[in-house]
C-alpha cells in the first residue's frame, strides 16, 4: 500500500476502533488511537505473516504488551483477514473471542495473551530467545506503553535481551506521555528513556509515532547483534480533537454525542 493509502486506512481503522468501544461501552480509546500507526507499520510494512495460517511456524511474532489497546490490534487483524470484520461488533462480550485484552487461545493472530503490564515485554524476550535456540528466522516485536516502563520486569528483560544479543527482538514504545492518573512526569518520570535503553545495550532510535513510513524504516534499519528500541512519539487519542493529549480518555466511555462528533471528525457517519 502507498503512504496515502495507508493514511486513509488509518482513518478507517480509527472509526472501527471508536465504533467497537462505543458499542460495548467499555475499554480504552486514548491508547488504542495513539498506538495505531505503530501496529500498522508492523502489519502492513514489516512483519512476515500469513492471515490464513495464523499459527504458521515461521511467522514473525507480535506481543501487544499494552494489552488494553487491543481494539487497534483487532481492527487490523480483521482488515487483514485473520477473522471476519463482523466479529468486531462482539468486543468485550462474553460470547465473543475479542476480549478486553488479547487472548491467544481465542483470537486468530494473537501470539501472546497480555494485560498485566510489563509481562508482555518479558514474553517477547522469551520468544526471541527461543527463536535463537531453535535457529529460527522469525523476529519478535513488542509494543509497550510509557506508563508500562515503570514496571521493573521491563528492565529485567532489557538487561537479558542485551546480554543474550537478541537482535531478533524489537521493542517499540507508544510514547504519548500520559497514563491513567496523569502525565508520566507526574506519576513516575521516565527521564531520558532512549538513553536508558541505550545504556542497557540496545540499538536505539526515535521517530514520529504517527508516521508509518518512518516507523517501518527504523524497524528495518540494518543493525549489529543488539536488540532494538524505537521510541515512537505519539498523541493519546490521536485523530479526535477532544481526546488528544487528555489523560482522562485513557479509559473513559463515550456518550452518544461524543461518539457522533468523533466519527464526524474522521469523516464517517456513526
Amino acid at each position: 500500500m502507498t503512504t496515502s493509502e495507508l493514511n486513509l486506512k488509518a482513518v478507517e481503522l480509527r472509526r472501527e476502533i471508536l465504533t467497537m468501544l462505543y458499542r460495548c461501552q467499555s475499554g480504552h480509546p486514548g491508547g488504542s488511537l495513539s498506538v495505531l500507526e505503530i501496529l500498522m507499520a508492523l502489519y502492513y510494512h514489516v512483519m512476515n505473516i500469513r492471515p490464513k495460517e495464523p499459527k504458521w511456524e515461521n511467522r514473525d511474532r507480535l506481543v501487544l504488551s499494552k494489552g488494553h489497546a487491543a481494539p487497534a490490534l483487532y481492527a487490523i487483524l480483521a482488515d487483514l483477514g485473520f477473522f471476519p470484520k463482523e466479529d468486531l461488533a462482539g468486543l468485550r462480550q462474553l460470547t465473543s473471542h475479542l476480549q478486553g485484552h488479547p487472548d491467544m487461545h481465542k483470537t486468530p493472530g494473537i501470539d501472546a495473551s497480555t494485560g498485566s503490564l510489563g509481562q508482555g515485554v518479558s514474553i517477547a524476550g522469551g520468544l526471541a530467545m527461543a527463536a535463537k535456540q531453535q535457529n529460527a528466522d522469525y523476529k519478535v516485536y513488542a509494543v509497550v506503553g510509557d506508563g508500562e516502563l515503570q514496571e521493573g520486569i521491563v528492565w529485567e528483560t532489557a538487561m537479558s535481551a542485551a546480554h543474550y544479543k537478541l537482535d531478533n527482538l524489537v521493542i517499540l514504545l507508544d510514547h504519548n506521555g500520559l497514563q491513567i492518573d496523569g502525565t508520566n512526569d507526574e506519576v513516575m518520570s521516565l527521564g531520558g528513556i532512549t538513553a536508558k535503553f541505550k545504556a542497557f545495550g540496545f540499538d536505539c532510535s526515535q521517530v514520529d509515532g504517527h508516521d508509518i513510513d518512518a516507523i517501518a524504516a527504523a524497524v528495518q534499519k540494518p543493525a549489529d547483534c543488539r536488540p532494538k528500541f524505537i521510541d515512537c512519539v505519539t498523541k493519546k487519542g490521536k485523530g479526535v480533537s477532544f481526546m488528544e493529549d487528555r489523560y482522562g480518555w485513557h479509559g473513559r466511555i463515550m456518550n452518544e454525542n461524543e461518539y457522533q462528533n468523533a466519527v464526524n471528525e474522521l469523516g464517517g457517519v456513526g
